[in-house]
């Protein structure tokens, strides 16, 4: 197995990966969808500390916990990234356990290691259709998407045929495979996302309250603050309005990743970007 200890370091929620979502938002995506608008938000304290104005419920009306509940005291555990997505991220509620959760999980991964296995040389990926998001930014993780695979997910879920391959970047290696990103409609339900990957062992997430920045304030992505996108302060539709941004409740669609080279079972259903999933 590939000795990965030297790269297991957190990794920083760097201007690369803020400009990875602000670059896949303007240039647009197969996953970005027009959604119905929601009742406009009441504005409430722009900070990472708040949560006040973050929707109970998606656009389908999925109930899901809002982030800042869920990370409190576990950024250990999910990573500096998701956490800096408090107020713009929807993740699925949990479930009890239900007999044989735990053996479907399983199954689940050992079918995706067998499937990807090629891929780890990233140009077999390339020559099945799979398409490397954002070429031109260094990220701390590298999305290759099949859009064939993500349609066709919408409707069916194949485990041997992921929407996205994630690849880790290493000094030796420029892409390292480490895992997959399965994807489902944004209108799916939660017993369809539960029959796919059981609420008990994995939780689904979508990206929400996006507030686009205009043209002269796109710096404002990036930095240690930044105001706009994914990472940014602003999480409602006024205070997106006020700075002459564009607002969207929801961006792309369920997600969730899978990264079966972990020999933790928890660790590969984990929500933590921020270290290499790799051995």
């Amino acid at each position: 197995m590939l000795d990965m200890k030297a790269t297991r370091g957190k990794r920083p929620v760097s201007a690369g990966l803020y400009g990875a979502f602000s670059l896949t938002f303007l240039a647009g995506s197969a996953f970005l969808s027009a959604q119905p608008q929601p009742t406009l938000q009441s504005p409430g304290p722009q900070s990472g500390a708040t949560v006040e104005s973050v929707e109970a419920t998606d656009l389908s009306g999925n109930q899901c916990d809002t982030m800042m509940g869920t990370m409190k005291g576990m950024m250990s555990v999910m990573g500096e990234s998701m956490e800096a997505m408090t107020n713009h991220m929807c993740i699925t509620p949990t479930r009890a356990g239900q007999s044989g959760d735990e053996d479907r999980a399983k199954a689940l991964v050992n079918q995706v290691r067998a499937a990807i296995e090629k891929y780890k040389d990233y140009k077999k990926a390339i020559a099945d259709g799979y398409i490397q998001a954002n070429p031109t930014v260094d990220q701390p993780q590298f999305h290759f998407t099949n859009e064939a695979n993500a349609q066709y997910a919408d409707k069916v879920f194949d485990p041997t045929r992921p929407t996205s391959l994630l690849y880790y970047h290493t000094a030796k290696k420029r892409f390292t495979l480490e895992g997959v990103m399965f994807t489902a409609s944004p209108g799916a339900s939660e017993d369809e996302l539960n029959r796919r990957v059981p609420f008990s062992v994995a939780r689904w997430h979508k990206h929400t309250n996006f507030c686009g920045a205009p043209a002269n304030k796109v710096k404002e992505y990036l930095g240690e603050h930044p105001k706009f996108g994914m990472f940014g302060s602003i999480h409602t539709r006024s205070a997106c309005v006020a700075e002459g941004g564009t607002f969207l409740p929801e961006v792309f669609t369920w997600m969730i990743h899978v990264f079966p080279y972990e020999s933790d079972f928890k660790e590969q259903f984990s929500m933590n970007d921020d270290i290499s999933h790799v051995h």
